[in-house]
């Protein structure tokens, strides 16, 4: 019997469904690790269907196996479902929420794209078919990717820039797998404008990131050559980061190499290495004013710290060493140093900071995100903490508490989250979780302030996030009434940081200020302000000027108030610690000249 050919196309592509609909995995399969067969499987399912359809069946084996506290399965089935769904999951649909999430964390900056025109595609087509086996099949870098992975990451490029240094070289890929990622991270989107800082004008540091490809290549090169102070295939990709986001072209990374050979215990020195230009500090030129910013000018010229601590991470990162650019205002005005990690992996934070500084915190560009990172936040990476079982328990743990949550499932969310955190009491998204769970589950205000106050015990030696968590509990507080009560929490935080985290007490104060202009009349913001000054501002140095003074004298402009500006700027003269010649002095007088000519 012959069939006419349209009977003949419509049978093949029901037997093309037919093979390609995911199989259901046993439950006995589902409490052992994906095998190579099952793998294989789902690969050859996926060039028939896609990956999505695969996301059901795999999420449904990964919870199968949780659920019978099969933690090393499950952990293993959860990758491959958090793979599928990202190799299935379109172009069309990731960038949108990736663009939030940008939003949202408030790094978006005039070097990114204005606009994005994405192809409705899976992501996975990004990947040769060998890569996503790979991908699929180890679950080491499996760890890392997710572990690694952000919101803000543009996994279209991130893709392909795998994809590119897998094609280029499948055996150094696979032996600097890390080193790929973290070279992915970072390269998936342009730097901003004023990277690594912002006192050199594009024109002399154009702020370009390398090829991806020529990155790889000269890291592993440099690496198999034994220049390195670190085996960069000992690193984790969030360490390895801090070392590709390297500003200065090569060949000046290959000259500085040479010309600066401190050992690794002596990196330090790098710093000094600048001659410190007074002459710039005394006639208030903080920017460069060559025409070029390499390495070998600066040496040449000298410079102020700024200089100094740029040209010592280039230093480090020459030699494979994870180097980090901090700013930080102490009292008198703004400085710049730099951390590096050591031979024993840990962070030596304090390089060219200056000893009457080391109170001051430092902030750092993360070139993964391009946010700001607080050095006290590298604590974790000193602590080292996520290498131990405990935290690789917890994490599983806080993975199924998350897709749980996204699920809907608050009960089950919270049950897993609070697992996570009895393993790692530091595991900060854990934490999230569990009081998103308490409030999406229905939890009265007071149950979930007790989870708020657990948490910001939990995180007593990083007052950052100690703070964070009592900021959540005053909010909460005040949303039902409480007022009293939230400004006891706001005012115990901030006295306990008044002498260690001066940044801190600063933040808790220009929050206080700014919740006063949202509610309060005109007489109560000054009030407020003055009694800011007079509580928090006596002694204070620059940064309580950059985020109070200038935030209330700005604010009073607004209100066509400059007498009050005025005001509230020379009552700051007279209780923060000016000292003759300082740079908060200059400021001071210049701000006051601008506001006394507003007519």
């Amino acid at each position: 019997m012959t069939f006419p050919p349209q009977i003949l196309v419509v049978g093949l592509a029901l037997v093309l469904r037919v093979a390609a609909q995911p199989a259901s995995i046993p439950e006995a399969e589902a409490l052992q690790a994906p095998t190579a067969t099952r793998l294989a499987g789902l690969q050859k399912a996926a060039t028939l269907s896609g990956w999505a359809p695969q996301v059901a069946g795999l999420r449904a084996a990964a919870l199968r196996a949780y659920q019978r506290d099969q933690l090393a399965p499950a952990e293993a089935w959860y990758h491959v479902y958090r793979w599928a769904a990202l190799f299935g999951e379109s172009e069309a649909s990731f960038v949108p929420r990736w663009i939030r999430a940008v939003e949202d964390a408030k790094v978006a900056h005039p070097n990114m794209p204005p606009s994005f025109t994405p192809p409705d595609r899976p992501l996975g087509r990004a990947l040769a078919p060998e890569l996503q086996a790979w991908l699929l099949g180890n679950p080491a870098f499996s760890s890392e990717f997710f572990e690694q992975l952000s919101p803000v990451d543009y996994v279209p490029a991130v893709f392909q820039i795998l994809d590119g240094l897998y094609r280029t070289d499948p055996v150094r890929f696979r032996a600097y797998a890390n080193l790929a990622l973290a070279i992915a991270v970072v390269f998936d989107v342009p730097p901003p404008p004023d990277w690594p800082h912002g006192q050199v004008s594009t024109a002399a540091l154009p702020r370009k990131l390398p090829a991806p490809g020529a990155a790889f290549a000269w890291w592993t090169k440099q690496d198999q050559l034994g220049h390195g102070y670190h085996r960069l295939t000992r690193l984790r990709a969030g360490e390895l980061k801090f070392v590709v986001d390297a500003a200065a072209p090569f060949n000046e990374l290959e000259w500085v190499a040479q010309v600066s050979d401190y050992p690794l215990n002596q990196l330090a020195r790098a710093y000094t290495m600048v001659r410190y230009r007074t002459d710039r500090v005394a006639n208030n030129q903080p920017n460069w004013t060559g025409k070029t910013y390499k390495l070998s000018d600066i040496l040449a010229a000298g410079g102020i710290c700024c200089d100094q601590a740029y040209f010592a991470t280039q230093v480090g990162k020459s030699r494979g060493v994870p180097t980090l650019l901090f700013h930080g205002a102490g009292n008198d005005g703004r400085h710049a140093w730099f951390g590096f990690l050591d031979g024993n992996q840990k962070w030596q934070l304090d390089a060219g900071r200056y000893a009457e500084q080391r109170f001051v915190t430092g902030y750092a560009r993360d070139p993964q995100t391009w946010r700001e990172l607080s050095d006290h936040e590298l604590g974790f990476l000193s602590e080292r903490f996520r290498d131990l079982p405990s935290f690789h328990q917890s994490r599983v743990h806080a993975d199924f508490a998350a897709d749980y949550l996204a699920a809907g499932d608050a009960a089950a969310a919270a049950a897993a989250a609070r697992k996570a955190v009895n393993f790692e009491r530091r595991n900060q998204p854990a934490w999230d979780t569990l009081i998103a769970a308490g409030q999406k589950s229905g939890r009265d205000a007071k149950t979930v302030e007790a989870v708020m106050r657990e948490a910001a015990i939990a995180f007593q030696r990083h007052p950052d996030l100690e703070a964070r968590y009592v900021n959540r509990t005053a909010d909460s507080l005040r949303a039902r009434g409480e007022t009293s009560l939230a400004a006891a929490e706001v005012s115990r935080i901030a006295k306990n940081n008044r002498s260690k985290r001066g940044d801190l007490s600063v933040q808790q104060a220009r929050d206080t200020l700014l919740r006063s202009f949202a509610t309060q009349t005109l007489p109560e913001q000054v009030k407020a302000y003055n009694t800011l000054l007079d509580t928090s501002g006596r002694g204070a140095g620059i940064g309580f000027f950059d985020q109070v003074v200038i935030v209330f004298a700005e604010h009073m402009l607004q209100l066509q108030q400059p007498a009050e500006a005025v005001r509230a700027v020379e009552r700051a003269r007279r209780t923060l610690k000016v000292e003759p010649d300082s740079q908060l002095e200059k400021e001071l007088a210049k701000l006051l000249k601008e506001l006394k000519s507003v007519k």
